[in-house]
């Protein structure tokens, strides 16, 4: 890869105008957050039930004795044996992170469609610890715009991202949404984030954004695989 050479001080001229730039990524970030937090909240009266490997739970059982929960929605269809790459390579962050977060008053649960039994297998298979639950029976997945009917992907007017996406083929799509459980155990949506919003906790992104290649893609992710699958072909860019 040929690239632009400099002296030290021509490196360290760039290195610092770049810094500038950084820091007021910093800040805009820590604005955003703000603005994140200062978000009104939507009230979540509508029950949902999910299935776990411990029985039956509510959204409320989800928060596991903690006052916010973070959600994420795992692409699994009901009817498919596929495996997401980039859910999976989202999940792979979990569990290291969540030892921590967990300290700091916040849960997190995975939430899929398809059958239990499936996400079990696909958990033992992956390794992960973290909670995932089956909403297959309720309109949990449809209610946060995550999962469309067959009617409306014929009609393809499905409402995704916070906007109508004619374009949307697909049955299922990616999200993370947070939650807040008060006192009286009222329970309200503060944030969900879509599409590439779930970047901000991809910290193997972060690395490669750091990298002289960067992220090394010539598509989103098109060099992702499951972590057991790396080895069995080519997955980077040259």
């Amino acid at each position: 890869m040929r690239h632009q050479e400099a002296s030290h001080e021509e490196w360290f001229a760039a290195s610092k105008a770049l810094l500038v730039k950084e820091k007021a990524l910093s800040r805009m970030r820590d604005e955003l957050s703000e603005m994140r937090r200062a978000l009104p909240w939507l009230k979540v009266a509508k029950p949902y039930e999910f299935a776990s490997s411990v029985g039956k739970k509510t959204l409320g059982d989800l928060f596991d004795g903690r006052s916010q929960l973070a959600i994420y929605h795992f692409m699994m269809a009901p009817d498919s044996n596929h495996i997401c790459p980039g859910c999976s390579f989202l999940s792979d962050h979990v569990d290291a992170a969540r030892m921590h977060f967990e300290h700091n008053d916040l849960s997190f649960c995975a939430v899929s469609r398809a059958p239990l039994s499936r996400i079990l297998e696909v958990k033992q298979r992956m390794g992960w610890q973290f909670n995932w639950v089956s909403s297959h029976s309720s309109d949990f997945n449809f209610d946060f715009q995550v999962s469309f009917t067959t009617e409306q992907i014929a009609k393809g007017n499905n409402f995704y991202n916070f906007e109508q996406r004619a374009d949307e083929s697909i049955g299922e799509a990616p999200g993370i949404s947070m939650f807040y459980k008060d006192e009286a155990d009222q329970i309200f949506r503060t944030y969900s984030s879509y599409a590439r919003g779930g970047e901000a906790v991809l910290g193997a992104y972060h690395w490669l954004d750091l990298a002289p290649k960067g992220r090394n893609e010539s598509s989103t992710m098109n060099w992702v695989r499951l972590h057991d699958e790396y080895g069995q072909g080519p997955t980077h860019q040259h």
